[in-house]
C-alpha cells in the first residue's frame, strides 16, 4: 500500500510539474519586475513586502528582477540593512537578479542615511550582492558579467546578462538623482563618467550579442528613470545623467536592432507602461518602456514576452499575499 501511495503521489507530482511546463509556450518568458521596495521600518514594510515575494513565489515566472533601491532615501545605509534585504532576497523561490540603486550608495551622504562616504558603500553593495556569477534565490540560474568579459570595467561587477527563449535581459548601473552626475562634486562627476563608459560598453556588447544571435527581444533594467531630466518634448539635455548611456547610445542601437526592447526602471514610484521614446523626434515603435510601482505602492509587476506577437510585452499585477 505505501509503495502504491509513494508512485500515485511521485506521478501526481510530475503531472503537476508538466502541467506547469505547459502552462506557457517555450518561446515566451515570464518574469516579475519589482523595485523601490521596501521603504519604512521593517516591523510595517518589511511585512508587506516579505508577503508580496510570498505572492510572487506563488507565480508562475521565470525569474524576478529588482531594479534597485532596496531601501528609503531617508532610511540608514548600515551593513545590517544591507543584510536584511539581502536576506529577502534568499526567499524568492526563483532567481532573483538585482541591480543597484540610488539609495543605497549615492544617497548615503546624508544625515539621515548615516553619513556614509557612497563610494565605500557601493563597494559593500558590490561585496554583498554581487560576490556569485549567479542570481541570488532559492532557485539560481548562470548570469554573465562584465566584470568577466570585459577586463577593462572589471569593477563593475553588477552589471549582468543572461537569455531565456533567446530573449536576452541586461542589467546596467544606471541610478536616479540625475545618474550621480552632480557637476557640483568632483568626485560624483569621476565615479559618474567611469560608470557611464562601463555601461556604454556593456549596452553595445548586448546589442552585438543579440545582433549575432538573432535574439528575438532584449530587455534592460536599471533603477534610474531617464526621463527625469528630459525637456518637456523628452529630449536629453546635456546636464542630463541619462544622454550619454540612453540617449546617444541605447535607443539608436535599438532603432537599427529593430525586434522589441523594453526598458524597465523604477524610481518614480508610480507605474507606467508605454512607448514613450524616440530619436530625433521620430517615435521607435519598438521600444517600451516599464514603470514599475514602489514606495507605498507595494505591488510587483509580471511580464510576459511575447517576441513575435503585436504586443510583445504584457503586463499584470502581482498584490501583496493577504494574511
Amino acid at each position: 500500500m505505501r509503495i502504491a501511495l509513494a508512485i500515485l503521489m511521485g506521478s501526481l507530482a510530475w503531472t503537476q510539474a508538466m502541467d506547469a511546463a505547459l502552462a506557457r509556450p517555450s518561446t515566451e518568458v515570464a518574469f516579475v519586475a519589482l523595485g523601490d521596495l521596501p521603504y519604512g521600518p521593517d516591523e510595517t514594510a518589511g511585512v508587506r513586502y516579505r508577503h508580496l515575494i510570498e505572492s510572487i513565489n506563488q507565480t508562475d515566472v521565470d525569474f524576478s528582477i529588482h531594479v534597485g533601491d532596496i531601501k528609503s532615501g531617508s532610511s540608514l545605509c548600515s551593513d545590517e540593512e544591507f543584510s536584511r534585504q539581502r536576506r529577502h532576497f534568499d526567499r524568492f523561490a526563483k532567481p532573483v537578479i538585482y541591480t543597484p540603486g540610488d539609495n543605497e550608495w549615492t544617497d548615503c551622504h546624508r544625515r539621515s542615511n548615516g553619513s556614509y562616504d557612497p563610494i565605500e558603500r557601493l563597494s559593500k553593495i558590490r561585496s554583498l550582492f554581487f560576490s556569485a556569477s549567479s542570481s541570488m534565490g532559492i532557485q539560481t540560474i548562470q548570469l554573465e558579467s562584465q566584470a568577466e568579459l570585459q577586463a577593462e570595467y572589471a569593477r563593475y561587477v553588477e552589471n549582468r546578462r543572461w537569455q531565456k527563449a533567446g530573449v536576452l535581459f541586461v542589467t546596467l548601473h544606471i541610478v536616479g538623482s540625475n545618474n550621480n552626475f552632480e557637476a557640483r562634486d568632483p568626485n560624483a562627476v569621476i565615479e559618474f563618467f567611469s560608470r557611464d563608459r562601463a555601461n556604454i560598453a556593456w549596452i553595445n556588447a548586448a546589442f552585438d550579442l543579440a545582433e549575432r544571435d538573432k535574439s528575438p527581444a532584449i530587455v534592460f533594467a536599471f533603477q534610474g528613470n531617464p526621463f527625469e531630466s528630459a525637456s518637456r518634448f523628452a529630449d536629453f539635455p546635456g546636464y542630463s545623467g541619462f544622454r550619454n548611456s540612453i540617449a546617444e547610445v541605447l535607443l539608436p542601437r535599438a532603432e537599427r536592432f529593430g525586434r522589441p526592447v523594453l526598458i524597465v526602471n523604477g524610481d518614480t514610484h508610480e507605474f507606467r507602461f508605454g512607448q514613450p521614446f524616440g530619436n530625433a523626434r521620430q517615435k521607435l515603435e519598438n521600444v517600451y518602456q516599464l514603470v514599475v510601482p514602489g514606495d507605498r505602492d507595494v505591488r510587483a509587476v509580471r511580464v510576459v514576452v511575447r517576441p513575435s506577437s503585436a504586443g510583445p510585452f504584457s503586463t499584470s499585477f502581482i498584490q501583496p499575499q493577504v494574511r
